[in-house]
């Protein structure tokens, strides 16, 4: 049994794939190795915006963000506030949106929702409704999956019906591309 394989290059004899291992075995690189051609999870971006916007009673609201907190292949665009899939990347996507909206009264609404190419249709949405008490701050998290092409765009929108104004606080939008077929 040899211990140690010492090589240049691994060519495959026939076939069109080469197994290294076994199922259940774990394969270690070294700290300092280097993959190269080896399949990543970006284009990666998540963006926030500490306060605002103000969201008007009844009217669904697109979210804006002011910090960037990282955006592997530029593809956030922050002029229209909208995650645009680059050239060549197109795949399965995973989201993630949160916002809180503070002083929601008993029986009203707050809604985070999540629209592709401005088609006015909803992808996934998480809806809070108080009961019971005054001056509620809504807290809302939600996050999907979807099969993007070239050029597609993912907005994140708010609403509430409150009665007046609200401005959110603490917006996030951050999204991946998705490992596999």
């Amino acid at each position: 049994m040899v211990s140690q394989l010492k090589v240049n290059e691994i060519i495959k004899q026939s076939g069109s794939s080469i197994t290294i291992g076994e199922s259940g075995d774990t394969i270690t690189l070294p700290s300092t190795s280097t993959l190269t051609n080896f399949p990543e999870n970006t284009p990666a971006f998540a963006v926030k915006q500490a306060s605002g916007p103000g969201i008007s009673n009844g009217i669904s609201t697109k979210a804006t963000f002011d910090t960037t907190e990282f955006d592997t292949d530029s593809a956030f665009d922050s002029t229209n506030n909208r995650f645009v899939v680059p050239t060549g990347k197109g795949g399965k996507y995973y989201f993630q949106g949160y916002t809180s909206i503070p002083g929601i009264d008993a029986g009203e609404i707050g809604q985070l929702f999540f629209q592709k190419n401005n088609s006015g249709t909803i992808l996934h949405t998480v809806v809070r409704n108080y009961l019971q008490g005054t001056n509620q701050l809504f807290r809302m998290t939600s996050s999907f999956t979807i099969e993007l092409s070239e050029g597609d765009f993912i907005e994140l929108f708010l609403y509430q019906n409150s009665g007046s104004g609200q401005n959110v606080t603490n917006t996030f939008f951050t999204g991946f591309k998705l490992i596999g077929p």
